[in-house]
């Protein structure tokens, strides 16, 4: 693991890669008591020609500063993190997979170390990065698409809030409504926001409606980052192949539950899918709303946008294509 300790008075410390160990930490610690802590997830790839990629990093760095600047907890220099990671990941080489079906996983974590039960910015911190194989996202090596239960009553951001930033808090507090969902026979949340249902993520995922739109267009959409959304790298990785391609129109627009219905009755729904770093994509089949199923067509039309943006990502992080977007590690 990685360690570097800050205080305010000291700035950062050297950072440490020491083996994996508990941490130990005053009961009073802020990240205890008042959730002033974050983190984020990354992948290595070990690639068909053996060497080792991160897949755009340094987005990963850009939300991990916004997210310590939103928890008050200290900002760092990005380029020097993502050094510190890269030389973790290359001493702990051998944990990554000899795959292209399994991954490593990257945790940094930030949390406050104040020892003190006042509400306040930290003037202790601790910044660590630990790692963990990964195998596919789905068991079977293929597409298993989810269902989704959407039910406005739990809500997981809010304008104002932190739903922008990857602050553990956004996390736990939708575990209650993902308990639900399961009972209901779903497998993840479908978040709604405001009087007209707006569709907001899938789970922890960010959410894409590949459609014929109002006008008539193929569009690929996807919610604006309007201070609820995370900003996801594979979230904009999707947009920025879609709009090299040209091929569709590219959209980052509301889409509200009324939207969706009214396009499933008039058969322009093509394809819809949750997309993260756990499993890039992941399609929807089925959405419990207000008490009846609404069936999605995605894999009745392949799902080919879908797979298609897999293959591509997957070509990328795996070496069998070359990109600017891939981080050699070694």
């Amino acid at each position: 693991m990685l360690t570097i300790e800050w205080s305010l008075a000291s700035g950062w410390e050297k950072p440490y890669i020491k083996p994996l160990e508990n941490l130990s930490l005053h009961p009073a610690s802020s990240s205890l008591h008042y959730a002033i802590e974050l983190f984020e997830g990354m992948k290595a790839y070990r690639g068909v020609d053996g060497k080792i990629r991160l897949f755009r990093p340094t987005l990963n760095m850009d939300r991990m500063a916004r997210s310590a600047k939103r928890a008050t907890l200290p900002c760092f220099d990005q380029n020097e993190l993502l050094e510190c990671i890269r030389k973790l990941v290359e001493v702990e080489k051998e944990w990554v997979p000899y795959s292209t079906a399994a991954s490593l996983y990257i945790r940094p974590t930030l949390i406050g170390t104040e020892p003190s039960l006042g509400v306040k910015k930290p003037t202790k911190a601790l910044l660590y990065v630990i790692l963990s194989p990964v195998g596919p996202y789905f068991a079977s090596g293929s597409f298993n698409p989810i269902s989704l239960w959407a039910d406005p009553k739990y809500v997981r951001a809010w304008k104002g809030g932190t739903g922008d930033c990857k602050l553990g808090g956004n996390y736990g507090s939708s575990i209650y409504a993902q308990q639900e969902a399961l009972e209901l026979g779903c497998q993840q949340v479908l978040w709604l926001y405001g009087e007209d249902h707006q569709i907001t993520e899938v789970g922890t995922m960010n959410l894409f409606l590949y459609w014929i739109n109002e006008d008539g267009e193929n569009e690929l959409a996807t919610p604006p980052l309007d201070g609820i959304i995370l900003p996801g790298v594979t979230r904009q990785s999707i947009l920025d192949l879609a709009c090299n391609w040209e091929e569709f129109k590219v959209s980052e627009r509301y889409i509200t539950m009324s939207d969706l219905t009214a396009a499933l009755e008039e058969n322009r729904v093509k394809e819809m899918f949750g997309a993260g770093t756990a499993c890039v994509v992941c399609p929807i089949s089925k959405i419990l709303y207000k008490g009846k199923h609404l069936h999605i067509p995605t894999m009745e039309n392949g799902p080919q946008l879908t797979t298609r943006f897999l293959n591509k990502l997957s070509d990328i992080q795996y070496g069998r294509e070359d990109s600017d977007w891939a981080v050699l590690v070694s």
